[in-house]
Formats: structure tokens, C-alpha cells, sequence
């Protein structure tokens, strides 16, 4: 009996899951899997690749499909009789969902791949391979496992080194120029910063043809209609806010463009023939810098604080730009778009920053709420969460609630204590977010200061030395215990089940050896964590 899918068919594919690509020939270079390519186009010639596995004996997988899956199969669904019609049915099946590959066990149920596939997998374009009985289906994704975190590991090392060789450019003598040809030589395309006429001010690398550079100042004009006149909405409406960034293909150009924060008017973009994993990253930090570079409007002053936030952004050791900060003391600032409010929030987190009187360091809010280019920070770094703006402002100027967003504020800090004011933000932030509150301070004080640091430090270590270092163990339990034990609370602040939190608070009892049921208990613990800084 074939199955029944109470699935609704999709009307076009989804797209591809965001997971680094392996490319279909790296599979088929694993000696230990014995995968074979018997059908379809060759894997080499096309730069097929897999973002994902699936096993399935559905007769139509297909509304199970997120699209790019290498589809592992053992022919269970295929019919003792008209075979030949349900595989070639099958095939197209899995070819509109986007499917990249089909993998065909020859054991238990068939000895061999059956003739009819292969032919469909050839009429149909779908790359077939022979799985030998000794390689298991989960052997496969295994693979295919390793094979991305390889990608992802070179993907961050690519990133990371390119932001090197961006700071490097941003600190030349003539910084946007020298910043632009590293980023058009880091991406193998051509970067332009198009001025408010819609016009390249200044550009590096290979101009591509004349409909991707139209497609180019379109898509400047998209992220920022200010700068060429279009700001305006209709009478008696206001402007809808313009997206930060922006992306299309031209003629076989991948294009992106990107609002600079601050800079009204100004937008990077860039075009390439190829699209690597990590080139929207690089786009992104290019963009932040190139954001501070061309802040408008300012002095002496001001562009030496932007220059030394710059290199502090990038790495710097505190006291190398502690003369240029030009205040002993700041507060951090994280922000985010209270969610349902984002019609009433600034714009843009420059606005932001201009109604704190404070300095933007990283954070880019698209027209959803979410961060978009990440700042000077790749994927892998938790230092900014997705959708927070990281502000700095001297610690004499106390923020006020702002309409729309929710703010976690640092206790005052010295330039070399910004990391650990920068962690105590984030933590406010997800208790103000927890609490559904405008704005959450960082307190500290009271029996903390009766206790040496060193020994407090070593008191802490000591405490919770049994969780073992363990990031989802201890930002748990620090959570929990901000929240007053609330089970649901917690749950919304880390973004996990409430299941999930109630299994790791008991994992922390457990390895604690405590009763957190006990104040006297949950206080100490409160000390203790208090003394360590969040994961990331």
C-alpha cells in the first residue's frame, strides 16, 4: 500500500537550510563510504553540493524536503509492479523540491540500484549514487557532518583574516580608498562607495558589465532613498523605512548593497562572479568601518574617539587607545527593537545613538528588527547577539528609556574594564527582556565589595568548578537565578523549551551537589557567578 502524505504540498521549494555547502565530489572522495556516481550529471563538471541529509522510504518525499538534501534511500517504497512510472515520478519529485542528490542502498531490500532510476535520474538531471551495503545511511551524514564543520572552520579562519586585513586598511593614511581595494581583493569582485547622487564617489577592482553596475546604483538607491531624493513618501504617509542592506543577481553578478549608519546618503556596494560562504560577513564589517570613517560632522576630537572605538572594535589593547577615548570612565549600552514596537523605534541605530548622545560601536537593524551585518564580528563570536546595537557613551550621561527599544545599561567602567562592562550589558538586556521592561541597569555592590576580588575570583572557581566550564550549564543557571527561578521566563530569555531549562537546572543541582531550592544557596551561586564572565 503506497503511503499517503497529510502534508500540504509546497507550490515552490524552500530554500536551502543556511548550512556550510559540501560539495557532492568531497563525499565521493571518502574512501570509507565506497559512494559511487552511477546516474545523472556528473558531480565535478556541475559543482553539485549537499546542505543536508535526509533518509526517507516515502514514495514522495517531497513535502519533507527543505531543499539541497542528499536523499538517502533503500527502495522500500518502490512498487512490485509499474516501477518504472513511480520512479520516474519519484525523481521529479525530488528534483522540484530542489533535492541535490539521490543515494540508493543496495541492501537489504534490492541487490541491485534498479535500472528505471538511473534512466530517471539521467532524464531528469539528478546526480545517483550507489550506496554498498557496508556504508551505513547515518556513516553517510556522519560525513557530510565533518565535511561542514571543515567548511565552517575555513569559513571563520577566511573571516577572521580578512578583517585583519581590513583594520589594517582602516588605519592608512587614506582609509576608504585602502579599504576598498582590500575588500574587492578579499572578495575577488569590485566594491564602490556610491555618494547621495547615486554615483560611485570612490571604487577598487574590475568594474563588472554596464547592467550589473545599474543594478548596483539601484539597489544604493534602495538602502538609502534619501540620498537620491526618493525619501519621501506619499502625502500623508510616512516613508516606510528603507532596508539596510540589499542583494540581486544580474547577469550572472552577485550584487549587495549596504546603508552606512551615520553617513546619510552613503552606501557600499559590491559585485562578484562567485559567491563564497563568509562574503556577506566581510561585506558587513566593511560596511561598520567604512560607517565610522565617513561619520559626518566631525571634529578633532570626535575622529579620534571613532578611530580609537575602531581599533578597540577590532581587538586593540585598551590602554593603546585609552588617550584617544577623551573620558576616563563609559557605560555600555546594548539595545534592541522591543518586539511589536518596531514602527515606533528609530530607524536606525544611528538614530539611536543620536538620541543617547552616545557612540554607535557595532550593530546593524534591518526594517525586521534583525541584525544584519554583524558588525566587525563574524558569525561564530557571541559577543554581539543578533539584533543588538552596541552603543558607548560617557558614563556622566545616564540613558533614558527610548521609545521602542529595550536598553541593558553597564555599571561605569575604565577603558580597560569594557569587556567586562560589555558582558554586564548583555546580561541586563536579557533580564530587561525577560521582564518586558525598557530599560535594566547592571547593580553591583553591597557584600560583593566586603570581599577581596582575588578571593571572591578564587571563592567563585572553586564554587563552580564541578559544571565543568559548561556555557549552557552556567548561563542557565545564571538566568534562572536572575529570574527568581521562573521556569518560562528563563525559557524566553536563553530561547529554549522550558524542558530544556528544567534539565539543565537539575543537571546544576546535581553536579553542585546543592539544594537550589535553598535562598542561602541561590545567593552564593549569585555571588559566584557574578565573579565569572558569560559564555562568548
Amino acid at each position: 500500500m503506497e503511503e499517503v502524505s497529510m502534508v500540504p504540498h509546497r507550490d515552490a521549494p524552500a530554500a536551502a537550510p543556511p548550512t556550510p555547502p559540501v560539495p557532492l565530489t568531497a563525499l565521493l572522495a571518502r574512501e570509507e563510504l565506497g559512494l559511487r556516481q552511477i546516474a545523472g550529471p556528473d558531480a565535478a563538471g556541475t559543482g553539485a553540493v549537499v546542505h543536508w541529509v535526509h533518509t526517507s522510504e516515502m514514495a514522495d518525499p517531497y513535502p519533507y524536503l527543505l531543499g539541497g538534501e542528499l536523499l538517502l534511500t533503500a527502495g522500500v517504497h518502490v512498487p512490485a509492479t509499474d516501477a518504472d512510472a513511480h520512479l520516474d515520478g519519484y525523481v521529479a519529485r525530488i528534483v522540484a523540491a530542489g533535492g541535490a542528490a539521490l543515494g540508493f542502498g543496495v541492501a537489504p531490500v534490492h541487490d541491485t540500484v534498479p535500472r528505471a532510476l538511473a534512466d530517471a535520474c539521467d532524464r531528469h538531471g539528478l546526480p545517483l549514487l550507489e550506496v554498498p551495503p557496508r556504508t551505513t545511511f547515518s556513516g553517510i551524514a556522519r560525513a557530510v557532518w565533518q565535511l561542514m564543520a571543515e567548511a565552517r572552520h575555513a569559513e571563520l579562519r577566511r573571516v577572521t583574516q580578512a578583517q585583519q586585513g581590513l583594520a589594517a586598511a582602516a588605519a592608512r593614511p587614506d582609509p576608504v580608498p585602502a579599504l576598498l581595494r582590500q575588500l574587492a581583493s578579499r572578495l575577488g569582485g569590485y566594491a564602490a562607495l556610491y555618494g547621495p547622487d547615486g554615483n560611485p564617489a570612490q571604487s577598487a577592482g574590475a568594474e563588472p558589465g554596464q547592467e550589473a553596475l545599474a543594478g548596483l546604483v539601484r539597489l544604493a538607491g534602495v538602502v538609502n532613498p534619501a540620498g537620491r531624493g526618493a525619501g519621501g513618501g506619499a502625502e500623508g504617509h510616512s516613508p516606510r523605512p528603507a532596508p539596510a542592506s540589499a542583494t540581486d543577481t544580474v547577469s550572472g553578478t552577485h550584487l549587495a548593497a549596504y546603508a552606512l549608519a551615520g553617513a546619510h546618503g552613503l552606501a557600499l556596494g559590491v559585485a562578484t562572479r562567485q559567491r563564497e560562504a563568509g562574503d556577506q560577513a566581510l561585506a558587513g564589517v566593511a560596511a561598520v568601518l567604512l560607517s565610522l570613517l565617513t561619520a559626518p560632522h566631525q571634529g578633532a576630537a570626535e575622529s579620534a574617539r571613532s578611530a580609537a572605538l575602531l581599533r578597540l572594535l577590532l581587538g586593540a589593547a585598551p590602554a593603546d587607545v585609552a588617550p584617544l577615548l577623551g573620558a576616563d570612565r563609559w557605560t555600555v549600552v546594548h539595545a534592541r527593537v522591543r518586539h511589536g514596537d518596531r514602527d515606533r523605534a528609530p530607524s536606525t541605530p544611528a538614530a539611536l545613538a543620536a538620541a543617547l548622545g552616545s557612540t554607535l560601536v557595532d550593530g546593524h537593524v534591518d526594517a525586521g528588527g534583525a541584525r544584519d551585518v554583524g558588525g566587525a564580528r563574524d558569525a561564530g563570536d557571541a559577543g554581539g547577539a543578533p539584533g543588538v546595537v552596541r552603543l558607548l557613551l560617557p558614563a556622566d550621561r545616564a540613558p533614558a528609556p527610548q521609545s521602542g527599544w529595550t536598553l541593558g545599561v553597564s555599571a561605569p567602567a575604565g577603558v580597560a574594564g569594557l569587556a567586562a562592562a560589555d558582558a554586564q550589558a548583555g546580561r541586563a538586556l536579557r533580564r530587561a527582556d525577560a521582564a518586558r521592561v525598557a530599560l535594566v541597569r547592571h547593580r553591583e555592590g553591597g557584600i560583593a565589595g566586603l570581599v577581596a576580588p582575588a578571593e571572591a575570583d578564587a571563592h567563585a572557581r572553586e564554587l563552580l568548578g564541578p559544571l565543568g566550564g559548561s556555557a549552557p550549564l552556567t548561563e542557565t543557571l545564571r538566568t534562572w537565578l536572575s529570574l527568581h527561578g521562573s521556569w518560562d521566563r528563563t525559557a524566553a530569555a536563553l530561547s529554549v523549551h522550558r524542558n530544556t531549562v528544567r534539565q539543565r537546572i537539575t543537571r546544576c543541582a546535581t553536579l553542585l551537589d546543592a539544594d537550589l531550592d535553598d535562598p542561602d544557596v541561590r545567593m552564593e551561586l549569585w555571588f559566584a557567578l557574578g565573579r565569572t564572565d558569560p559564555p562568548g
